[in-house]
């Protein structure tokens, strides 16, 4: 079993710094985040926004094929009910089927994505490459001569969206010595409890190289903060505004979203957007739509989304061989995006404590869920939702395709009578 929902709520204290992420606390704290620590806005512009038509549909009975033999059943609802759901919805064909808050959330509330964060830091690099203003070849150096003589001289934009440079930074969360909590000290995020560089780019500065940029991939929050920061130096502009003008602003959002930041502003780029259930859904589109928003407006061109569900000729080799346990047998990680399989239908933006945006292309399905898991990292969790939303994505895909079986045409339409004006050698038409 998953564990049954403890129902975290409102804290029985106070909330800050020195107490957020205790697991009493994460559901509350997850959506307040910015009555305790700096944030910045992320405007949703003036774009009007984009509709989400409700064809509501009871998707809680299907069942989860087993995954092992005698495994207890699972339906869409029970993993739901198990997993700390803060909120979750699933769009088919541009379709909200389901959507669902638990936990004090509003569809108006902003919830904290942690690494969700990334795959949003990385569309923006997809952008500002689209626009010619970052080459994902070039050396970091040439964007920021600052590193130079740190880890991070000989390193590549590549390398930082593909999170295969070879800098030493721990993701091990229980660890307090670990390299991502040092980083948590340095913004401000968590109590000091040993003296360090303030702000997030001098503790960049501070990390050190372990092997070959350029290796195996390894999964290390430090990468997106680098890349969030030669962004803003390629594009001379902090992250909040790129974000506002090159994503968000773009989508159709019905709500601002925002995000944590150090001491000085900088943007907590690798775990601190906040934003609303809907508005995720909105952001997945783009990778179902070849970069198109709901709005309709062109985000990310169609080479970037090509190249990234294509990946490198070693993307998969780099992936397979990496030193940590990421459980996905022939998955990859590319451009800031999780490809769980061993091909490219479905793909992931994924945080810590449960935070999820689902890409079906095939089923044409985009699903998100938000999470208060009481420990950062939760397999059992995890797996049980990417399970549920193939689930309901295999049922939706085999409908379809009935649907289209069934359809059986009753007249042959006849050749027309005239060239159509736009046919070739109608004066008017197009060359």
């Amino acid at each position: 079993m998953l564990g049954t929902d403890p129902g975290y709520g409102a804290p029985a204290a106070g909330v800050g710094v020195g107490n957020w992420q205790l697991p009493h606390n994460l559901r509350w704290s997850f959506q307040h985040i910015s009555e305790f620590l700096p944030t910045a806005l992320i405007s949703r512009g003036t774009t009007p926004v984009s509709v989400l038509p409700c064809a509501p549909r009871d998707l809680g009975p299907i069942v989860l094929p087993a995954a092992y033999p005698g495994e207890p059943p699972m339906t869409v609802a029970s993993v739901m009910a198990e997993t700390n759901t803060d909120a979750w919805m699933l769009l088919h064909r541009g379709n909200v089927l389901a959507e669902s808050y638990l936990g004090g959330m509003l569809p108006s509330t902003e919830h904290l994505l942690m690494s969700v964060s990334k795959s949003m830091v990385g569309t923006v690099a997809g952008v500002l490459h689209d626009a010619g203003l970052l080459d994902t070849a070039a050396p970091l150096t040439d964007y920021i001569p600052a590193l130079a003589g740190t880890g991070y001289a000989g390193a590549t934009v590549r390398h930082l969206l593909d999170m295969r440079s070879g800098i030493a930074f721990s993701e091990e969360y229980l660890d307090p010595h670990a390299e991502v909590r040092m980083l948590e000290e340095a913004i401000g995020w968590a109590p000091s409890v040993r003296p360090g560089p303030v702000g997030m780019y001098p503790y960049l500065k501070t990390l050190r190289q372990k092997w070959g940029h350029g290796g195996v991939f390894e999964y290390r929050s430090c990468e997106t903060d680098m890349l969030g920061w030669v962004c803003e130096a390629a594009a001379r502009a902090p992250m909040p505004m790129l974000l506002s003008h090159l994503l968000w602003g773009k989508l159709g959002a019905e709500h601002n979203a925002s995000i944590g930041t150090d001491q000085f502003g900088t943007g907590m780029f690798d775990g601190g957007i906040n934003a609303t259930l809907r508005d995720l859904a909105r952001f997945g589109s783009l990778y179902l739509h070849d970069g198109v928003a709901p709005s309709g407006e062109r985000v990310l061109s169609r080479s970037w989304i090509s190249q990234t569900l294509a990946g490198a000729p070693d993307s998969r080799a780099a992936f397979t061989n990496s030193p940590g346990d990421n459980r996905m047998p022939g998955g990859m990680y590319r451009n800031q995006m999780w490809f769980p399989y061993a091909g490219n239908d479905v793909l992931l933006a994924l945080g810590i404590h449960g935070q999820m945006i689902y890409i079906n292309r095939p089923a044409q399905v985009v699903a998100v869920k938000l999470s208060a898991w009481p420990y950062p990292q939760d397999a059992a969790k995890l797996f049980a939702t990417l399970r549920a939303f193939d689930a309901v994505s295999a049922v939706l895909a085999a409908e379809h395709h009935a649907e289209r079986q069934s359809y059986l045409p009753l007249f042959s339409v006849p050749p027309r009578e005239k060239p159509h004006p736009s046919a070739p050698g109608v004066p008017g038409a197009p060359a």
